[in-house]
């Protein structure tokens, strides 16, 4: 199963994968962000992100 990650260290919470999600999947507050499970992995956010925080990642 995938899904994405996002490196804290790297993301700088501007928003932009926020803008991108077709589903309304990604959460943003001031200093955290988080992808529910409404994410169908489509990739917008990873492709857009600035500062290349976001990934995808096997799990399971």
């Amino acid at each position: 199963m995938k899904k994405i990650n996002y490196n804290r260290e790297l993301c700088d919470f501007c928003g932009t994968c926020v803008s991108v999600c077709p589903q309304d999947a990604i959460e943003l507050s001031e200093n955290n962000l988080e992808i529910t499970d409404k994410c169908t992995v489509c990739m917008n956010c990873v492709y857009i992100c600035p500062l290349r925080a976001l990934e995808v990642k096997n799990e399971g």
